[in-house]
């Protein structure tokens, strides 16, 4: 199992070389701060927590201030633990967007947008009555249920908060990793609006063989206009007039 946190940029499309368009979300990865490792003897369980996003420390508590000054850095604004980790960390160690490669397979958790306070159709997907005149019922949310017992029974789907949940996308790809922009693409969309914290890690039930796609990379040239010297340009003036001249006193003599 491997992991890193990072940031929703937003979303773009790449093209592959075979000529395939693959729609990508952004995430933005500054280097992960290893803050605490967890071990089978001391915690019961193996684990490494993950800090990145720097906080200042007026607006940190002191407990996690003197958490990271443990791990010799700052408080960090995005913490979260990951279980059962591949390598060996220590204390401080910072990982990059190189942890993943091109082609791997992977989970990204992240907290869904905020919709409020939504009623069935829109919450539940459920179809609205009739609209012409008449109809007593539009966008009720229906019959609450039987007669007995007298209560509304457990799972009915009612209006309520919609959204803000902590939501998964399971089996996304890797298509790009730059460690030195510090960015990954992944393959299609992930929870959450832009700017919004996710976590990527190794994914659960993947069942899909590794294939890295090749993707069609842009470089920018720049032009260089060619300047002519002026001396150039002054010979060949003087030739001009040399010839001019010559042609004029051929005619004359004839």
């Amino acid at each position: 199992m491997k992991g890193i946190l990072g940031r929703k940029v937003g979303m773009t499309q790449v093209f592959t070389k075979e000529g395939k368009l693959i729609p990508v979300t952004v995430v933005e990865v500054e280097p992960n701060v290893v803050m605490q490792v967890k071990t089978l003897e001391t915690d019961g369980y193996s684990a490494v927590q993950l800090g990145v996003f720097d906080k200042k420390e007026k607006n940190s508590s002191k407990p996690a201030v003197g958490h990271a000054k443990k791990a010799n850095t700052t408080p960090k604004r995005f913490l979260k633990e990951i279980r059962d980790v591949d390598a060996s960390y220590n204390l401080g160690d910072k990982i990059g967007a190189d942890v993943f490669e091109v082609g791997d397979i992977v989970d990204v958790t992240g907290t869904s947008k905020g919709k409020g306070f939504e009623g069935t159709i829109k919450r539940h997907n459920q179809s609205r009555g009739p609209m012409t005149h008449g109809s007593r019922y539009h966008r009720g949310p229906g019959s609450l249920g039987t007669m007995l017992p007298k209560r509304v029974l457990k799972g009915k789907n009612l209006p309520g908060h919609m959204g803000s949940e902590t939501i998964t996308i399971q089996n996304l790809e890797i298509i790009e990793v730059n460690a030195t922009e510090n960015y990954i693409l992944v393959s299609g969309n992930i929870p959450g609006p832009k700017k919004s914290l996710v976590l990527i890690k190794s994914a659960i039930k993947n069942s899909r063989k590794k294939n890295p796609k090749e993707i069609i990379t842009y470089v920018e040239e720049t032009v260089v206009d060619e300047v002519v010297e002026e001396t150039a340009t002054e010979e060949v003036v003087e030739e001009v007039e040399t010839t001019t001249e010559a042609n004029e006193t051929e005619g004359a003599t004839e």
